[in-house]
C-alpha cells in the first residue's frame, strides 16, 4: 500500500480543503532563533500543557521576546509583548494566516467558521453576520438574558455549589434562547451535548475521528448540527424571529444575496462555540475574584442599584451606565484572559525582534503573558479594576489587553460578551453576596481556555 500524500494526510488529520496550506518546510530555517526543542518525539508538548503560563515565562526569561519551541507535531515560534501583538493582529502587511494558524485544531469540528477565514473571504461574511450584532437584535437578546439568568440565580440562592459546570450549563441554555430561538427541553439538550462533544474534541490528543474517541464524538457532534441547522434555514428565513440564527439566515452581503446553507450552518457551528466556552471563563474568572475581594462586590452593587433595582436586571439600554462593573469584567479578562494563546501561520517571509522568521512557520502570540507585564500593568497580580478608568487606559499601549483579538479578527460577538456579563452580575450582586471559604484557592487549569479544576465551590448568600 502507498504512503499517503502530503495532501492526503492534511485533508485526514485537519479536514477538507486544505490542500492550499503551505506546506511545513520552515522548520529547518529556526535554527537562528533561540529556544527549546524539548524531548524527541513530542519536544516541549507536556512542558506547555502542565503548566503553560511558567513555560512562557522561563522561555521569556531564558531566550527573550522571540523564542523558539517544538510541540503540537512540530516547531513554531513565538512572539511575545504589545508589539507582538500589534504586528500579528493588526496584520497591515496581510503576513499572517488566521486559517492555517486555527485550522489545525479546529478544521474538523467547525470549518469555515469566521475565526478560520482570511482577508477578503473573512471580511465579506464578517460584515453580513454583523447584522445580529446590531442594536435591535441586541435590545431582544438583552430580554432573553435577563430572564433565563434571574431564573437560575433563584435556584441557586442560599446554596453552596461547584459554580463552573453551574454557568456552564446556564450557558448553554441561554444560547439556546438568545442564538436558536428554541426553548429550554430535550431538543436543546440534544444540541448542548453535541456543542460539548465538539469542544472536547477540539484538544483531544487523538486527532482523527477515531470510533469511541473525543474526535469521533466530536464529528458526530458536527454532523447531527450540519443536519439540524440545515433542515431549519428555510423556515427561519421565512421568519420574523429575533435570535441570533434567525438574524443569520435572513442577512443578505453587499450583493443582496442570501449567504449559502452550508455558509450558515458553519458560522453557526464555529458562533456557538465560540460565544459558549469563552463566555464560562470569563464570567468564572470574574466570581472568583470577587468573592476574593468583597469590597468590590459592594462597589459593584452601588453602581447597579443606580441603574435599576436588586433582582429585576438591566435593559439593554441601561448597560453603557456600568462603567465600574465593565472595568472589573475587563481587569478579569486581563488576569486570567479567556485565550491565553492566539496561533497563525506566516504566509511570507517577515522581520521581528531581529531575527528573520520565515515563511511557512506556525506564528503564536500571548495575551496572558502581556497582561502581566509590569511595565504596562504594575504589580500585575493584583486585582485592580481601576486600571481601566479612561486616564489609565489612555497612556498605556492600545495592543497591552487583547482578550478578545484584534484587528480584522477582533470578535464580532464582544459586545454580547460584555451585555452577558453584566447582566449576569447585576441579577447577582443586587441580591446576593458571593463568599469561598477562608483560605479557598482552586487550582486553574489554564489550557486552551482557563476553568477552576475543582469546580469553584462558591456560596451565594442572600442579601
Amino acid at each position: 500500500m502507498n504512503a499517503p500524500t502530503t495532501i492526503e494526510w492534511s485533508e485526514r488529520r485537519f479536514g477538507p480543503e486544505t490542500a492550499h496550506w503551505m506546506p511545513r518546510n520552515a522548520e529547518t530555517a529556526l535554527d537562528h532563533i533561540p529556544g527549546d526543542d524539548g524531548i524527541p518525539v513530542l519536544g516541549t508538548t507536556l512542558a506547555q500543557l502542565k503548566d503553560p503560563v511558567g513555560f512562557t515565562n522561563r522561555m521569556v526569561a531564558q531566550h527573550g521576546k522571540v523564542y523558539r519551541a517544538k510541540s503540537f507535531g512540530g516547531r513554531g515560534v513565538s512572539l511575545v509583548g504589545p508589539e507582538a501583538n500589534e504586528l500579528v493582529l493588526f496584520d497591515r502587511e496581510k503576513i499572517f494566516s488566521s486559517e492555517q494558524g486555527w485550522g489545525p485544531v479546529l478544521n474538523l469540528l467547525f470549518p469555515r467558521g469566521l475565526m478560520l477565514m482570511d482577508f477578503e473571504k473573512h471580511r465579506a461574511d464578517r460584515k453580513t453576520l454583523s447584522v445580529a450584532f446590531k442594536p435591535e437584535p441586541m435590545r431582544h437578546y438583552a430580554g432573553a438574558l435577563n430572564e433565563g439568568i434571574g431564573s437560575r440565580i433563584g435556584a441557586w440562592s442560599g446554596k453552596s455549589f461547584k459554580f463552573y459546570p453551574a454557568i456552564k450549563q446556564l450557558t448553554l441554555d441561554l444560547a439556546a434562547t438568545s442564538f436558536l430561538g428554541i426553548p429550554w427541553g430535550p431538543e436543546a439538550e440534544r444540541i448542548n451535548k453535541a456543542f460539548v462533544d465538539m469542544v472536547q474534541a477540539s484538544i483531544g490528543i487523538i486527532r482523527v475521528p477515531m470510533p469511541f474517541t473525543a474526535m469521533g464524538r466530536g464529528v458526530a457532534g458536527r454532523k447531527f448540527l450540519v443536519d439540524y441547522f440545515t433542515r431549519l434555514v428555510p423556515e427561519r428565513r421565512a421568519s420574523e424571529g429575533e435570535d441570533i440564527f434567525t438574524q443569520i439566515c435572513r442577512a443578505k452581503d453587499d450583493d443582496g444575496e442570501y449567504l449559502s446553507v452550508e455558509a450558515i450552518v458553519d458560522h453557526m457551528n464555529f458562533l456557538m462555540m465560540a460565544a459558549h466556552d469563552t463566555i464560562t471563563s470569563s464570567i468564572t474568572s470574574l466570581v472568583w475574584l470577587l468573592a476574593r475581594h468583597p469590597e468590590w462586590q459592594d462597589r459593584l452593587r452601588d453602581e447597579m442599584l443606580a441603574v435599576a433595582p436588586a433582582g429585576e436586571g438591566v435593559g439593554h439600554n441601561s448597560l453603557g451606565e456600568l462603567e465600574l462593573t465593565e472595568m472589573a469584567f475587563k481587569e478579569a479578562l486581563r488576569l486570567i484572559p479567556p485565550v491565553p494563546a492566539i496561533p497563525r501561520r506566516a504566509l511570507r517571509d517577515f522581520e521581528f525582534g531581529g531575527y528573520h522568521i520565515p515563511a511557512g512557520t506556525n506564528v503564536g502570540i500571548n495575551p496572558s503573558y502581556t497582561h502581566m507585564m509590569a511595565e504596562y500593568w504594575p504589580d500585575p497580580e493584583r486585582f485592580d479594576p481601576l486600571r481601566f478608568a479612561p486616564d489609565a487606559v489612555r497612556g498605556r499601549h492600545k495592543y497591552a489587553w487583547v482578550p478578545f483579538g484584534g484587528g480584522a479578527h477582533m470578535c464580532l460577538g464582544l459586545h454580547f460578551a460584555y451585555m452577558q456579563a453584566k447582566i449576569f452580575f447585576h441579577h447577582v450582586l443586587t441580591t446576593h453576596r458571593i463568599r469561598i471559604a477562608d483560605g479557598y484557592a482552586p487550582d486553574w487549569h489554564m489550557w486552551p481556555i482557563p476553568r477552576p479544576k475543582d469546580g469553584l465551590t462558591v456560596t451565594f448568600d442572600p442579601l
